[in-house]
């Protein structure tokens, strides 16, 4: 009988060294400061994990000294938890700083780091010694992003056969001790596809791809293609020849398969974007995603890469990798994608044992392979930005999958990004539905369709892959309780994102009868009638629900006190809702500025000063906020199921009249022509957040403003911007 599939976890542990610098995941996430990550773990079902008992962390001053205190700690939770470790001893490190990965004594420093590890645990059968050798070899000795900054294939061969000859020691000292250790060996598997001109670079790339799974089997003899390369590279043949050996060869092999895994090389460099383009010397050309290109469906993906593996080797295999940063939608369709396909190649005879959730608290400035220290965070099964690990959507499908096999959500009716008509460079004229999962995929429903928070939801629910119904004011009355019955029925939302309501704060004081039916009246309407069925709301609020005189920023449980009709609207609004649906989302958030709508503060302000005036600006404080970045965030945090009041603004507050002048400074005018309106008392209505920042800052987002506007301000006629 077949047994399961099993859900394993893993954790972003990497120790590297970038220059004299080291970057340490488990630092950069919080993980090592919190031993009760292991307690959520265990609650997820998961009962085999990826952790790091790393060499750096260890002995990180001399190979004759040792400090297992902190994973002591976790070894043993980790066993009153009945969780089964996978111990990582060099997780894309170089070692300690006595050595480096090119340096002869590099396998017998590590293995004496294995055989310490291995006295000190003898309970623990699982081990990888080094993680993904040829990608660590690649990324430290052929591209330089990583100590010691290789750039020559001299570098790169001699690292990856340093990094198997330590597999192999590591694993001898181990099992002197633990005479049943099973070795998990971890790579990246991609594959490379080409134009017929750079067909031989190509070829010569997917030959690469092997190696260091190769080596370890004992596959590399003198017969093998790439025997003489090793030999010409400074290799010694001695190391080639314990290699032959095969006594290290993987019980498991894991395979970590990205997005970015499968290349495409093309040389019509000017298709494509210059951050693609390079070469080998011999030719010039863009090294692109495959995914992006028009290619065979079934030679892309998890499937083919995983089916290549096992029709290569015949050896067990673990996915020990599933990770996608990206919007949850898209983290949840590559997880499930990859589930779907073990399970597919399973019923084929394929021996594969499990798929790990990867990143499971988030990971680090990743999109620049640790070289930058951007803070650039992207989330796992849990968010590390609240004071406490927060579960997204990945926790909750892990928990399903393990604990039941199976998981599924609305977002899954369609296919991810890499299998939408986005993906391509150049997009087809007409769009297809091959994307489509499900005959009917489940929607949202977008009150508010004409305002400028409607319409942005609109369009990036379109560009998430999202079907969605947007309602005008005409077509849904949010005050009238049988209009929201009737569209609820009509169009049966997975979730109702309410932007609907009385905007026009200006007015408000002249027309409080209106204002409150539409913000208060209309939100408790649409909230009662979503309680009754069960169906998420997400509804909006305002800073202004503040009366600015706190003297720092307000957070979710500050008492609200507001000072304006509009303001108080929103109170009641908040108010009512949670009495009537006490599981829906409210987001507070501040002053819009956006690409898309030309009705909003910068906007305003460069249109004045792009007509040669002066433009004069209140001292009040604020939390300007990017709409794109709201509508993401929000979209983020619906899939995760989250609930309550949430301040989701840019972070970074400021006064209109700096915000005018940083806006005027980036467009190319004179920030001088900006001045203070002289208002008096001053007063901040600027949102902090004590749930959790999940929005990016605020100088990112008006960068991002310039660029996603595509406008020449410095234009005496300006008028709209490209989309």
């Amino acid at each position: 009988m077949k047994r399961p599939l099993e859900l394993w976890g893993g954790i972003e542990c990497t120790v590297a060294r970038v220059g004299d610098e080291y970057r340490d995941q488990s630092r950069e996430t919080g993980y090592s400061d919190r031993i009760d990550d292991l307690d959520r773990i265990a609650a997820l079902g998961i009962r085999t994990l990826r952790h790091p008992v790393l060499w750096e962390t260890i002995s990180p001053e001399s190979p004759d000294r040792t400090d297992f205190s902190w994973h002591d700690e976790r070894v043993r939770r980790m066993r009153t938890l009945g969780i089964r470790p996978i111990a990582g001893l060099c997780h894309h490190g170089s070692g300690p700083r006595y050595t480096h990965m090119l340096d002869p004594a590099w396998p017998e420093l590590l293995a004496r780091h294995a055989a310490n590890v291995a006295r000190r645990y003898p309970h623990i059968d699982l081990y990888t010694p080094v993680n993904e050798p040829l990608t660590t070899a690649r990324f430290s000795g052929l591209y330089g992003h990583w100590y010691p900054h290789g750039t020559d294939y001299g570098s790169f061969l001699r690292i990856l056969v340093n990094e198997c000859k330590a597999t192999v020691l590591s694993m001898r000292a181990i099992r002197k001790v633990q005479p049943d250790a099973k070795l998990v060996q971890t790579d990246d598997m991609g594959k490379t596809f080409s134009t017929p001109l750079l067909g031989y670079q190509a070829e010569h790339e997917n030959q690469r791809r092997f190696l260091g799974f190769d080596l370890l089997c004992g596959m590399v003899d003198r017969g093998h293609p790439w025997w003489p390369v090793f030999i010409e590279c400074g290799v010694e043949e001695r190391d080639l020849e314990l290699l032959l050996e095969g006594d290290a060869a993987p019980d498991l092999i894991g395979i970590n398969h990205y997005l970015t895994s499968e290349r495409y090389l093309d040389e019509r460099m000017k298709r494509y974007p210059e951050h693609h383009w390079g070469g080998n010397g011999r030719h010039r050309y863009a090294d692109a995603e495959a995914v992006r290109m028009p290619l065979p469906p079934g030679d892309l993906g998890p499937a083919a890469r995983l089916r290549e593996v096992w029709e290569r080797y015949k050896r067990p295999i673990a996915v020990t990798e599933a990770h996608h940063g990206s919007s949850r939608d898209d983290q949840l369709r590559w997880l499930m994608e990859v589930w779907n396909d073990v399970n597919m190649l399973r019923d084929e005879g394929a021996d594969i044992r499990a798929v790990t959730v990867w990143s499971l608290f988030g990971a680090v400035d990743w999109n620049s392979l640790l070289t930058q220290r951007n803070g650039f965070y992207e989330p796992g099964p849990f968010d590390v930005r609240t004071a406490e690990p927060r579960r997204t959507a990945l926790a909750h499908a892990a928990e399903a999958l393990a604990k039941t096999g199976t998981y599924d959500h609305p977002v899954l009716d369609r296919a991810g990004w890499w299998k939408r008509d986005i993906r391509f460079y150049k997009r087809p004229a007409q769009q297809s539905r091959a994307c489509w999962l499900a005959d009917e995929p489940r929607q949202l429903l977008i009150t508010g369709a004409t305002g400028t928070l409607g319409r942005a939801f609109a369009r990036l629910a379109e560009f998430r892959g999202l079907n969605h119904v947007p309602l005008s004011r005409g077509d849904l009355d949010i005050a009238d309780a049988r209009s929201v019955k009737a569209a609820l029925a009509r169009h049966r939302p997975w979730a109702v994102i309410n932007t609907a309501g009385y905007g026009r704060v200006s007015e408000a004081e002249n027309d409080a009868t209106a204002c409150f039916r539409e913000n208060a009246v209309g939100a408790e309407v649409l909230a009662k009638a979503c309680a009754d069925l069960e169906i998420p709301l997400v509804t909006f609020s305002s800073d202004l629900v503040f009366d600015g005189t706190l003297d720092r920023s307000y957070v979710e449980s500050d008492e609200v006190n507001p000072t304006t009709v509009y303001g108080a609207s929103k109170a009641e609004a908040e108010r009512r809702v949670l009495a009537a649906h006490d599981t829906a989302l409210i987001i507070r958030t501040g002053a819009f500025f956006g690409p898309w709508d030309q009705r909003n503060f910068i906007w305003s302000v460069l249109n004045v000063l792009s007509r040669g005036e002066g433009v004069r600006a209140s001292v009040d404080v604020v939390s300007p906020t990017y709409v794109p970045d709201l509508v993401n965030a929000s979209l983020d945090l619906l899939i995760d199921g989250g609930t309550g009041i949430w301040h989701m603004a840019n972070v970074g507050e400021v006064s209109w009249r700096d915000l005018a002048a940083q806006a005027a400074e980036r467009a190319g005018f004179d920030p001088d022509l900006v001045t203070d309106a002289g208002d008096l008392p001053v007063l901040n209505t600027a949102l902090a957040t004590e749930r959790g920042i999940l929005m990016p800052r605020l100088d990112s987002a008006i960068d991002r403003f310039f660029i996603d506007s595509e406008v020449d301000w410095s234009e005496e006629n300006m008028k709209v911007a490209a989309e």
